[in-house]
């Protein structure tokens, strides 16, 4: 599933919660406090003490650089896909020289027909894309359905492979029934959006303008009392709804907002009824076949590429153009892999995207994406490791729901269970933010967290890059703009650095992180106003800066793989002779 940005976060905050009708009074009417976001484009990358930020340090990390040299490294990007023409990421994408663009033959041989800046596994060889999927939580239920429900299971018979996905199953069929609450909060939801609309067309008629923006609106000075009370209802869901990005359109929160609730509808359906299997009717493989893994397209747009737009800006917007924004990393090509519909990912496609960035040489891998359930873990497992034993470094968002996933499961993670191990080229990233932004928390309210299972924190509180549709650029909020801030550290560290393997990698962005003294700034968990220590949260306790990384990986020798240490031992008879 999508790591959402945090407006789809702050919903899914609210609905998730017990919801009384006083409080959406208050939700309606409360007084709503602006945001210039104008003033935070790039925040992420300045320097506390130069800015006063709690960014990356970048520029920083620029002047360190001089004067050395960089090697290009290819940074794999699974997601909804790319748009491929936008002003500043169109010089920075991954070109596959052992193919020919469009003459409809693999000419290199790998299986995938016209793979030239990536590959497609959300489509078919007739162009047609799979946009949207239902959660894995229904599809793993309704596909072992009849296999488990209402029988005895004598899991000593089963190998382990099946009493994971038993366990899976008893776990998904445990919540498959509709809850008092979800409809309660269903039908708030449906009367929160009645009134936003309301106030929606009084605005519309007093502006004599069908589109207008946040902005827009709170500029306005209404001259009766009809569009006053508007303007304050209209601008106080948007509050609440976390919808405070000037620029951003009425129609767009619209949209938004019936995208939101239709999924919460089909959500309930899907728990009483089963869903229909879009895979089946546009990719139409044999899901269960690990082997048969050659399907798809090379249409690495797809018809949502926002999420992989946005994230590969991030990473790797052309810094060298004068337009647009920066990106973190200076040598980058990025390698589109759409793998990731609106809904939860499969297993299967993760797996082979993964194996599909390492065998065209990706060093680094963006992850901005995560679900609860993972009937087929072994597959992605293997291809983590397959990572790890190519030395390729995995960046992975840990998601926006607030929760401890020490305790709660995200997919997918470094616990690699048919190895006993733990996958040393694997860092999960939570989203941090900072006291002038948004409510000024230092950890972003809607991130995800955990002593053990979370590594590091990176910013992702109203991040600005790049935007599909005509070069635009705009905000986007979430775990999924943090992970890709680590992952440009990363392949800046790996262009500069070549020699050091992703192991090294890791162990540097972790323990070069800034520490904040609770005492300077209190810490809370998020989802709640509780202060806690930073340790409480994640693995390193801290904050990536890209500047400290830098530094320690100057001071850092190439460590002996494997494979060299092989080389060496080959040849230690001929040296001595």
């Amino acid at each position: 599933m999508h790591i959402r940005d945090l407006q789809m976060a702050c919903m899914k905050k609210i609905v998730t919660q017990k919801i009384s009708l006083f409080f959406v009074a208050v939700f309606l009417f409360a007084s709503f406090i602006s945001s210039a976001q104008n003033d935070l484009k790039g925040w992420h990358l300045s320097d506390l003490k130069q800015d006063s930020f709690y960014g990356i340090s970048l520029t920083k990390a620029y002047n360190f650089l001089v004067g050395r040299k960089a090697k290009t490294v290819i940074v794999a990007v699974i997601d909804s896909g790319i748009d491929t023409t936008h002003e500043d990421l169109k010089n920075v994408l991954w070109t596959n020289t052992k193919e020919i663009p469009g003459n409809g033959i693999d000419d290199d041989g790998n299986g995938y027909v016209d793979d030239v800046h990536g590959w497609n596994f959300l489509g078919n060889k007739n162009g047609a894309n799979l946009k949207k999927d239902v959660d894995e939580k229904s599809r793993l239920y309704y596909r072992y359905k009849c296999k488990f429900d209402g029988k005895e299971i004598n899991t000593d018979s089963l190998n382990d492979t099946e009493k994971w996905i038993y366990s899976e199953w008893k776990k998904a069929a445990s919540q498959m029934n509709v809850s008092g609450d979800e409809q309660m909060e269903l039908a708030l939801l449906d009367i929160t959006r009645k009134a936003f609309k309301k106030h929606e067309q009084v605005i519309r008629q007093e502006m004599n303008k069908d589109v207008f923006t946040n902005d827009d609106v709170e500029k306005f000075q209404p001259s009766t009392t009809k569009g006053k009370q508007a303007k304050l209802g209209y601008i106080t869901c948007l509050k609440m709804f976390g919808a405070n990005q000037t620029d951003e359109t009425n129609a767009d929160i619209i949209n938004e907002l019936n995208e939101y609730i239709d999924g919460k509808k089909q959500s309930i359906q899907e728990k009483t009824t089963q869903p229909e299997d879009y895979r089946k009717e546009i990719i139409n493989d044999n899901y269960l076949d690990f082997n048969d893994r050659y399907y798809g397209n090379a249409d690495i747009m797809g018809p949502s590429p926002l999420h992989g737009t946005h994230v590969s800006g991030i990473i790797a917007a052309q810094r060298d153009n004068n337009i647009g924004i920066n990106g973190i990393a200076d040598h980058v090509q990025i390698m589109m892999i759409r793998a990731i519909p609106e809904g939860d990912e499969y297993d299967k496609d993760i797996a082979l995207a993964i194996r599909y960035a390492v065998d065209n040489g990706a060093k680094v891998i963006n992850m901005s994406f995560g679900k609860s359930f993972s009937p087929e873990k072994g597959w992605v497992d293997e291809a983590v490791k397959y990572a790890e034993s190519k030395d390729v470094l995995l960046v992975h968002a840990s998601g926006n729901e607030s929760h401890d996933v020490d305790t709660v499961d995200n997919f997918p993670n470094c616990d690699l269970k048919e190895y006993h191990s733990k996958a040393s080229n694997f860092i999960n990233v939570g989203s941090s933010g900072d006291p002038h932004i948004g409510d000024g928390k230092m950890v972003a309210d809607f991130s995800n967290y955990g002593k053990q299972s979370v590594d590091i924190f990176a910013p992702g509180v109203k991040i600005y890059s790049t935007l599909p549709g005509g070069n635009q650029y705009g905000f986007e909020q979430g775990t999924s703009m943090s992970a890709p801030i680590v992952t440009g550290v990363a392949a800046l560290i790996r262009s500069y650095f070549p020699g050091l393997s992703a192991r090294q990698v890791k162990y540097i962005i972790e323990n070069s992180a800034m520490h904040i003294s609770d005492s300077t700034i209190a810490i809370t968990e998020p989802g709640t106003n509780v202060h806690v220590a930073m340790s409480d949260l994640c693995a390193t306790a801290g904050f990536i800066n890209a500047y400290n990384a830098i530094q320690m990986a100057a001071g850092m020798k190439p460590e002996l793989t494997q494979e060299k240490k092989q080389t060496e031992k080959a040849l230690k008879p001929a040296l001595k002779n």
